[in-house]
């Protein structure tokens, strides 16, 4: 997919964070903000979710936008599209060049069916989303956890139709910027997986910045 760089200067952002290895964190973006996404040191998969802020009840989905990229994956240009079909976000610039719609958040579960049993007590994603869901005002229960984006994530579908879990091909200081349609809830999970190359086996920091309209 095509690379864009941004003119946006990070000392003109409204809001600057850095999200800790592992951990959730959580905003709201206006209609016309832009959101960039910072991979600090390189192939960290930082699993997001979208809500219509207005109403929850719309959120994200990942049928219907492969759908209206014809494409499985997300690049400059990509609509991301809600279960009610329209668009949420579009991203306006990408250094990256692809990011990853189908691998889904690690949890528990998978930990055990992919990796080994003793894998069961890991932290992941899923956690990081439950507790986004319970300390913050939005009234999200596990309930509307529903398959998320994988940024910077690198999962091929191999001739089989499998999905292979591969190293990353994000890199240090790629970023990707996403500009609302509407105002949304951002729930994210800054993934603390060890047991796949997706974070290089390190889970490490990012950088959210976001611009107004």
């Amino acid at each position: 997919m095509e690379l864009v760089t941004s003119a946006r200067i990070p000392t003109a952002a409204v809001l600057d964070v850095i999200v800790p290895a592992g951990e959730p964190w959580t905003t709201v973006l206006k209609a016309g903000q832009v959101l960039r996404i910072l991979d600090l040191e390189g192939n960290q998969a930082v699993d997001t979710l979208f809500f219509n802020f207005n109403d929850p009840q719309e959120r994200y989905s990942v049928t219907h936008t492969v759908r209206a990229q014809r494409a499985l994956y997300l690049g400059y240009g990509s609509r991301l599209m809600s279960n009610a079909g329209s668009v949420m976000l579009t991203i306006v610039a990408d250094t990256c060049g692809r990011h990853d719609t189908l691998g889904g958040a690690c949890a528990a579960e998978s930990n055990q069916v992919r990796y080994a049993l003793d894998k069961w007590p890991m932290h992941s994603c899923r956690d990081n989303f439950l507790l986004a869901c319970a300390t913050t005002p939005y009234g999200l229960t596990k309930r509307d956890l529903v398959s998320n984006i994988n940024f910077f994530m690198n999962v091929p579908v191999t001739p089989q139709g499998a999905l292979s879990f591969e190293d990353g091909i994000s890199g240090a200081g790629k970023y990707v910027e996403l500009q609302a349609a509407m105002a949304v809830i951002v729930l994210v999970s800054n993934c603390p997986q060890l047991n796949n190359p997706c974070n290089a086996y390190n889970p490490t920091p990012v950088r959210m910045l976001v611009w107004d309209a």
